[in-house]
């Protein structure tokens, strides 16, 4: 089976619409934007390729001077349209590899968690830098194929194996016919974004979760903060995730 596109994935992934969970996600998309940023977020625009069912994009509608949020699932969109409903927020139908937006139309990007489930995730990234303003930058998080376990499928190990052991793994586990999803190494994403400078934002949430709102996840003091401090200092090619700021090289 070739690899093509989810259109069912909110079907199937009923995460996206945990309105907690996903505001918690926006809540750090703020603060690190608010860190990085010079200029008061009230004055981007901001398109989210691949936002799901909207509660991110309505989050963050209250902090920008527009928000579009784009995907190729109908139910999802359908879902954001009839529930979120802002003068600033607008959400539609659209291909993250053919984006339907003019040259330079937009300060901010947001892709989080969106390159393992698109056919070419090239061809993305050249969409967002085209549509990317000049001084521009694209919000990038993103799983690291070096993983101990699989979110999308809670399964150990999944995400490293050979694509047809992985197809087989999922099967046999009973969570799905097919291994969709393609994450990359570290390396491998370094050169996915090459054509952009990159910021570095994983040790930042990681060293100071309370202002990143992160302190869900890494509660200051405990065991599991502590390892991921210990890991993103000394085995950073390991950490199983990653928050870059990506900036809009000219030319």
């Amino acid at each position: 089976m070739s690899r093509g596109y989810q259109y069912d994935f909110s079907i199937n992934s009923p995460y996206v619409y945990d309105m907690e969970n996903r505001e918690r996600k926006a809540r750090t998309m703020v603060a690190v934007l608010e860190d990085y940023f010079d200029q008061p977020l009230e004055n981007c625009d901001l398109l989210n390729v691949g936002g799901s069912a909207g509660v991110i994009d309505n989050y963050l509608a209250d902090h920008m001077r527009s928000v579009t949020g784009v995907d190729i699932d109908k139910p999802a969109i359908e879902h954001a349209q009839k529930n979120f409903s802002k003068e600033n927020l607008e959400f539609r139908l659209a291909d993250a590899l053919d984006l339907p937006f003019e040259d330079n139309s937009f300060d901010i990007v947001i892709c989080s968690h969106v390159y393992e489930h698109v056919p070419d995730p090239e061809k993305m990234f050249s969409e967002i830098y085209r549509v990317l303003r000049s001084n521009g930058i694209c919000y990038f998080s993103a799983g690291n194929r070096l993983m101990w376990n699989e979110p999308h499928y809670n399964l150990p190990l999944l995400s490293v194996l050979p694509r047809v052991l992985a197809h087989l793994y999922i099967r046999m586990a009973g969570k799905a016919h097919y291994y969709h999803e393609k994450h990359l190494t570290y390396w491998g994403l370094k050169s996915l974004v090459r054509s952009f400078n990159r910021v570095d934002y994983t040790e930042k949430l990681v060293n100071s979760p309370e202002k990143f709102h992160t302190d869900y996840m890494l509660a200051p003091g405990s065991l599991k903060a502590r390892a991921a401090q210990i890991l993103t200092s000394f085995a950073y090619w390991a950490c199983p995730g990653y928050v870059w700021i990506l900036e809009k090289k000219p030319g």
